[in-house]
């Protein structure tokens, strides 16, 4: 009920793909998308590195900290992480692909 009314929320103009116009799909929600329940401390950090990683992951930003959306500079801030996480010195993205 929940998706279905925040679904009809959004803005009529939100560009589809092709295959979600064919499953109805609309907006944030993903297909393959299930809710999990946080267990203990290092469930909770093993999400928020998935969630910070993600920008690298998809080709955003090379390095964390250069994604300025991320809760990750809060976390340098707070000196959870260096600002060197994540990062190796060499970069794995092919500007071109």
């Amino acid at each position: 009920m929940l998706k279905g009314h925040f679904s009809r929320a959004i803005d009529k103009g939100e560009r589809i793909s092709e295959s979600r116009s064919k499953r109805r799909e609309r907006g944030l929600w993903q297909r393959r998308f299930w809710d999990h329940l946080i267990i203990d401390q290092n469930d909770f950090n093993q999400h928020v590195d998935y969630i910070h990683w993600n920008p690298v992951k998809h080709g955003r930003v090379q390095r964390v900290i250069d994604w300025p959306h991320s809760s990750f500079h809060q976390f340098v801030a707070k000196g959870i992480y260096p600002t060197t996480w994540g990062y190796s010195g060499e970069f794995n993205i092919d500007a071109d692909e």
